[in-house]
């Protein structure tokens, strides 16, 4: 049965890679990006394009074009990264990090919550940075704290959403391959989403709320 995937910065990377495998499986995909991309126009998705996820308004824009909708899969995707250390702070960019990383995807599960029905799912896209047990090196303060603030929403609104049958994940797609990270990581895009696509599918409301590697390993917190 096709499903009805919203999915926030789809424009490029991960994002993109998502709504291509979505597309491919004959699903309805909402692409939410600030900007959009001639790939991503080059797809068979719906596309709102101006959209920051930061920012209330266009998250109140995001939430009146959908409609009454029903969301089946939400995927948190869109997000940020710098590298601040306690040498070289520059705590904008580490304010900015939260706000995209953390409060975001909070900011839009919320808007959309009256889209999500029994059995729909909500992937929030963290990194294993955001695991405190896992942090052997310091540097990257406001990512690492912007992810960790991430899985500790996650495991709240899993909690919150299983009365009404909605289990949400917190998925670290790996070092993926992409402008984020100037292309410096281990793994493609399109491999990522297709890892990520399918730990989705496996998520039931008795593993919601787990923080797992797209590879299947269960993290750390």
């Amino acid at each position: 049965m096709s499903k009805h995937v919203v999915i926030t910065g789809a424009n490029r990377g991960i994002g993109l890679e998502l709504c291509r495998h979505y597309v491919a499986a004959s699903d309805r995909v909402t692409a939410v990006v600030r900007r959009t991309s001639d790939e991503l126009q080059s797809l068979d998705v719906t596309i709102l394009d101006g959209i920051d996820v930061s920012i209330a308004e266009d998250v109140h824009t995001l939430s009146s074009a959908l409609g009454d909708q029903a969301i089946d899969v939400l995927i948190n995707n869109a997000g940020i990264f710098h590298n601040e250390t306690l040498q070289q702070m520059d705590f904008t960019t580490l304010e900015q990090q939260l706000m995209v990383n953390a409060v975001a995807p909070v900011r839009v599960t919320h808007a959309l919550q009256r889209n999500l029905v029994a059995g729909s799912k909500v992937a929030m896209i963290t990194s294993r940075m955001g695991s405190i047990e896992d942090n052997g090196s310091g540097a990257y303060i406001g990512y690492r704290m912007s992810k960790a603030a991430l899985n500790a929403a996650g495991v709240s609104l899993a909690h919150e959403l299983k009365p009404q049958g909605v289990a949400v994940a917190l998925l670290h797609p790996g070092f993926v391959q992409t402008q984020m990270v100037n292309f410096a990581g281990d793994i493609s895009a399109t491999d990522a989403a297709q890892r990520l696509i399918q730990r989705i599918a496996e998520l039931t409301l008795e593993t919601s709320g787990g923080f797992w590697h797209a590879n299947g390993d269960r993290l750390p917190w």
